[in-house]
């Protein structure tokens, strides 16, 4: 349709992302419609939860020798410029070394994912997988890219995965609540998009999707209320993001508008 980024700066390893910076390069041609998108703008209508997946850093810090450490570091200020070949070559440097951990692939799939090469990104995915059955960014990123074929089933079966993984990863409860959406399963999309905001977290998000879901439903009211959640908590165009690219409060705003003409 895309867990929530835990970075930890004191160790230096691992590869933090400014997404307002990625949201203003890879992701600015994406096309929002709504649920009945043709096959042809399927894949563009699904890239929000790519934009806002993790890079995940690597949990063990001082094993780690200092040249890996610095290339991590160069690999996040090349995605912070929106470098994704750069960082690609660096990733591969590391991992061609050795050096390379389940993160590391997972973070290679993920700068694939933004940088339009989905087929090398689920072989990242799958290969951290391998690497670590347990690490939950690399099944919600692989959720995110069955997401973009509208390969909704397999997408749902990772999301249900990485909450299992780890019960607070909303991003993941956001994007299965889409997920759930998506499938026609509105009742099951509200209890889960209902369970996201229990942890305060992503909540302008959160409200976003629950009220395009009340309003699918038909439940104009409770979409209404949502939707002014979602834009008292969403960054504006000019605020600085964390996170959240400014473009969603427009998508909020129009599907307000949609409400507006059929009230």
């Amino acid at each position: 349709m895309g867990q929530d980024t835990v970075f930890n700066r004191e160790a230096g390893v691992c590869i933090s992302i400014a997404l307002s910076h990625l949201e203003e390069t890879a992701m600015s041609k994406r096309v929002y419609q709504n649920d009945q998108s043709t096959q042809t703008n399927t894949v563009m209508s699904n890239l929000e939860m790519i934009a806002t997946s993790v890079i995940t850093p690597r949990p063990v810090y001082g094993c780690l020798p200092e040249s890996a450490k610095a290339v991590r570091k160069r690999v996040q200020l090349a995605v912070q410029r929106g470098d994704f070949p750069k960082a690609i070559a660096m990733l591969n440097r590391l991992i061609i070394q050795g050096l390379g951990t389940a993160e590391d692939f997972n973070n290679r799939g993920l700068v694939h994912l933004w940088n339009s090469h989905p087929h090398k990104a689920i072989r990242d995915f799958n290969h951290a997988i391998r690497l670590n059955p347990e690490l939950p960014a690399a099944y919600n990123n692989r959720a995110n890219y069955y997401a973009t074929l509208d390969d909704q089933q397999n997408a749902l079966a990772d999301y249900d995965r990485a909450i299992d993984l780890n019960p607070f990863h909303v991003r993941a409860r956001i994007n299965r609540g889409i997920t759930l959406r998506k499938l026609g399963r509105l009742d099951e999309a509200l209890e889960g998009l209902d369970d996201a905001l229990m942890f305060h977290q992503l909540n302008g998000e959160a409200y976003a999707e629950r009220g395009r879901t009340y309003h699918l439903r038909g439940d104009w009211n409770c979409a209404i209320a949502d939707y002014r959640r979602a834009l008292a908590t969403l960054p504006t165009a000019i605020a600085e993001t964390t996170g959240v690219e400014p473009s969603y409060r427009y998508r909020v705003m129009t599907w307000m508008s949609d409400l507006s003409t059929v009230a």
